[in-house]
């Protein structure tokens, strides 16, 4: 079947469609019920099915005989440490941690929070619970302790699974200080703190009162067997931003998330049982839950743990000496994470150092990645950078290329064609469909199976966000625009359009332009307050090692390209040059904060802010560089 008949079925045919594709995984009660709905009458999948994500992963392919393949390969060159896990070894420690869990008081339906680095331990943790049943929700280790309060007394947990230590790059982060303040702040307690301790250093006097060792709780504990859930059954909560400041637990279901899954490491990813599949991404993210721990599992891929940063870790081949050493065939990172390496090894000299030959393709997600970055890529490393797109309230893509079809082609700068099970349009701001011009993305209902099953307890929210803008359609938040050829290109979040002297006019269109200057490493347009205008775009750039262009001399040829390619009503005409822009911790650019700070106006910290400390550098460059307007 090709991309086609398969997009074209899915939306035809949905119940058959997915029930077909359901066939594909192992379940201990296959469903008779394909689509219904829940009491809230939004939709739900495979409601009467039974199954067990842990089993899947782990457990299913012992069975068939795979027992001693690799799982699981763990590189850390912050700490120097490697490690590969067989499935039998992985199932080893997963099984007997569950049954720790279990000796706790744990149980189907509880659920735990899991705050820990990128190390084996945080897979086990969490594939600890969906073994028993308990639902898990992943906060980044380090995040600060009003974070982790947020979603304690969310959420509630029976269970806090936690490690004494962090490393970035060279630096050791402690958790166990945060743990114990956002304890402190808690309204509700939590029952039991685990702790695995890392050993790097002595640590001994962080510890509190209270504390299980993770180490002796698995030697001492019986390995607990998979318990069977309802495909319904929330496996994980995952924390996203939203408007209200309070951050929303999008809750993810198991059979129809299973399902997703599979599919996608089949068709999208085009991934074979037995490779290597690599998804560069913190397990606190929603790619790291999808793509570094289930999907790949599911798949009977081997999976990489890296705890490690694109560059300084050593350096800024650290991704092609994982790439040749693991023999990786598919990995998955952000294009900032290329840009930074880009940035570093301008030549690509690294590259050549490592073997690349079982490396097949690369996938980008996380946010739009400019030209001149896949540029590079196809000169220097030569595979086929995908660009594609989704959410964390997807849960796998809704937009890119079905690469199992080898007649795929790829269009620069697009995000892809819509995946089958999505049927997205672009709508105006009265909800009629447009054709060739900027609007919202918007996804008819019924989502298909893996899209979130709500916001945790507040149906209500979950409502007002995603459902109220347009009746029977899913909003996403994101502008775009659809070409003649059924490619869609993200624009960015709607409040990233922006309104010049009455032109609708795209932010990332202007990015595209500005990061063609050979001496620009990496953007960010935003559009700021005029009093005349009402917005006109502020670029923020961050130039090549090595640059001597004056910052006068970038403004004046940026603003020329720009005048160029788009017209004088672009209005760019402010170029500031920074070390470094605000990011997340998984490399999105924080847009919002940078429009924020340029106006003057209130803020609040973004929760997922790589380093706090680049707002105050931000803020004393604005008043330099305005300054010296003004002047």
């Amino acid at each position: 079947m090709n991309t086609d008949d398969l997009y074209k079925q899915s939306l035809e045919n949905k119940e058959h469609f997915w029930k077909e594709q359901a066939r594909e995984i192992s379940w201990f009660e296959f469903p008779q019920t394909i689509i219904s709905q829940n009491q809230n009458h939004y939709t739900q999948w495979f409601a009467d099915g039974k199954l067990n994500m842990c089993y899947l992963c782990i457990d299913k392919h012992i069975e068939d005989g795979f027992g001693n393949e690799t799982a699981i390969i763990y590189d850390s060159p912050v700490t120097n440490q490697k490690r590969k896990y067989t499935f039998y070894e992985a199932r080893e420690e997963i099984s007997k941690l569950a049954g720790g869990l279990l000796s706790l008081g744990m149980k189907k339906g509880d659920t735990a929070v899991i705050y820990m680095p990128m190390i084996p331990q945080t897979l086990f943790a969490m594939l600890a619970c969906a073994r028993i049943g308990v639902i898990h929700n992943v906060v980044f280790g380090g995040f600060a302790p009003n974070e982790l309060v947020v979603r304690i007394d969310d959420c509630k947990p029976k269970a806090l699974i936690t490690a004494t230590a962090g490393i970035e790059i060279a630096k050791r982060i402690p958790y166990l200080p945060l743990v114990e303040k956002a304890i402190e702040l808690a309204q509700d307690k939590v029952e039991n703190i685990i702790v695995f301790n890392r050993k790097l250093v002595d640590n001994q006097h962080e510890m509190f009162d209270g504390l299980v060792d993770y180490e002796e709780l698995v030697q001492k504990s019986q390995a607990a067997e998979c318990v069977s859930v309802e495909s319904t059954h929330p496996l994980y909560l995952l924390y996203t931003s939203g408007t209200t400041g309070k951050p929303k637990g999008i809750t993810r279901d198991t059979g129809g998330y299973a399902t997703a899954l599979k599919f996608s490491m089949k068709y999208i990813y085009g991934v074979e049982p037995g490779e290597t599949y690599w998804a560069a991404s913190d397990f606190g993210w929603a790619v790291g839950h999808s793509f570094s721990v289930y999907g790949p599992l599911i798949n009977r891929n081997t999976t990489v743990i890296f705890e490690g940063k694109p560059i300084m870790t050593p350096d800024a081949g650290t991704f092609w000496r994982i790439i040749s050493e693991y023999k990786v065939s598919v990995m998955f990172t952000a294009p900032t994470a290329i840009r930074a390496i880009k940035k570093e090894d301008p030549n690509g000299e690294l590259v050549k150092k490592y073997d690349l030959s079982h490396f097949r393709k690369q996938f980008l997600a996380g946010e739009r990645c400019d030209v001149s970055t896949l540029d590079w890529f196809a000169e220097h490393i030569g595979v086929p950078a995908i660009d594609h797109w989704w959410q964390t309230e997807s849960g796998w893509p809704m937009l890119g290329l079905m690469t199992f079809d080898e007649n795929y082609k790829i269009k620069r700068a697009s995000a892809g064609k819509p995946i089958p099970g999505y049927d997205i349009t672009i709508f105006d701001e009265n909800g009629y469909e447009l054709d060739a011009h900027e609007g919202y993305l918007v996804i008819k209902l019924p989502l298909p199976p893996g899209a979130l099953l709500g916001i945790w307890k507040d149906n209500e929210r979950f409502q007002s966000s995603y459902l109220s803008q347009f009746n029977g359609y899913y909003f996403s938040g994101d502008g775009a625009i659809k070409d003649e050829d059924g490619y869609i290109f993200i624009t960015g979040r709607v409040d990233d359009v922006i309104n010049v002297a009455g032109h609708r006019l795209s932010t990332s269109e202007m990015e595209e332009i500005v990061s063609t200057h050979p001496d620009v490493a990496e953007c960010a347009v935003v559009g700021i307050d005029d009093e005349l205008k009402g917005q006109v775009p502020f670029a923020t750039v961050v130039l090549k090692n090595g640059s001597v262009i004056s910052e006068e001399n970038i403004e004046k040829e940026i603003v020329k390209n720009v005048r160029e390619k788009i017209g004088a009503v672009a209005c760019l005409k402010n170029v500031m040059t920074v070390k470094r822009l605000p990011k997340t911790r998984s490399g999105k650019i924080l847009r919002k904060l940078i429009r924020t700070l340029v106006d003057k106006k209130e803020f609040q910290i973004p929760s997922t802010i790589d380093d706090e400390k680049i707002i105050d550098e931000i803020q004393q460059k604005i008043i330099a560089y305005k300054t010296k307007k003004n002047n």
